[in-house]
């Protein structure tokens, strides 16, 4: 009965959600990890990065699948600056916005389901709306490490999807902590994306983790996170999530659900004021969310009343 229930609270809203294409790609230039942020070294990783989304443009072309090869075309613009990428398996990458090497604020974005290079426009417009609310002296990492699930799948019902992903991310963090050690990181998670940071927050040095739209963490309270970051949760007030059952069910095959609600009493997260917006709201220009979540990144105090969870 649980695991209908979630399913039925997860899917209805969102009912022809789309899978990423199964379209082949080049593996990418093996990069080392990112211990230099000067200008010139992320200027030789962003070409390389380029040169490898260039390699899966022609390979998505010669496939067929043109609305693809269009997408990696845009992102290859020199404009654009990629950390890494890899075109195999719905695409990763890390896309930078604002200029790493001199950032004194570093926001990471963990996006939710159905997030690939077929939906990369979500979240890369949350990532500029962001960037341009923290303004100079900071940088938003877009960052789509890991395969992540589909709405509609059993997937979201646990945390496997979740774990596999907090090796990626942890090491992620590592590499931009060691190059700028001196700014202050956060952790912004989205849906699904505040389990996989549950997960991870007990392997990560940031400052804040904020989780917005969560069906949960992993977890039943902060201090079961495990961290020393500042827990912040947020929900609009049109979010579906709200419906979603936040428990845990143990059965012999696998435990399903995601754990304890972020904003409900008793979770332990300072919860900020998200405005009335929708699930894919928070992030929105001009959005009560979006002002927050920046001031928070911005190690600023929310505007409006905090509620201790």
């Amino acid at each position: 009965m649980f695991a209908v229930l979630v399913a039925a609270s997860v899917v209805l809203p969102v009912a022809g959600a789309a899978t990423p294409a199964d379209v082949p790609a080049p593996a990418p230039t093996a990069l080392g990890p990112l211990r230099d942020a000067s200008p010139a070294a992320l200027a030789g990783r962003y070409a390389a990065s380029r040169a490898d989304i260039r390699a899966a443009q022609r390979m998505a072309a010669g496939h067929g699948d043109h609305r693809r090869a269009a997408a990696l075309r845009a992102m290859a613009d020199p404009a654009r600056h990629f950390l890494s990428f890899d075109g195999r398996d719905g695409g990763r990458g890390a896309e930078v916005f604002g200029d790493l090497s001199s950032a004194v604020r570093i926001a990471v974005l963990v996006p939710g389901s159905d997030t690939s290079l077929d939906h990369y426009g979500r979240l890369r417009s949350g990532a500029r709306a962001l960037r341009r609310e923290l303004g100079d002296g900071s940088a938003v990492i877009a960052w789509l490490g890991y395969r992540t699930p589909s709405t509609v799948s059993p997937d979201v019902l646990t945390t496997e999807t979740a774990d596999d992903a907090v090796p990626a991310l942890r090491s992620f963090v590592t590499e931009v902590r060691a190059a700028r050690p001196a700014a202050r990181m956060s952790l912004l998670c989205h849906s699904y994306g505040s389990v996989v940071c549950g997960r991870a927050a007990s392997e990560v040095d940031v400052a804040d983790i904020v989780l917005y739209g969560s069906p949960g963490a992993g977890a039943d309270s902060v201090s079961a996170l495990r961290t020393r970051a500042t827990v912040w949760a947020g929900r609009g007030g049109a979010d579906w999530i709200a419906d979603v059952p936040h428990t845990r069910l143990w059965t012999p095959l696998a435990t399903l659900g995601l754990g304890a609600d972020p904003v409900s009493p008793g979770f332990g997260a300072r919860v900020f004021p998200s405005g009335d917006g929708g699930h894919s709201d928070y992030l929105t220009s001009g959005s009560v969310a979006l002002a927050n979540i920046a001031r928070i990144a911005a190690g600023q105090a929310p505007t409006g009343e905090v509620r201790h969870a």
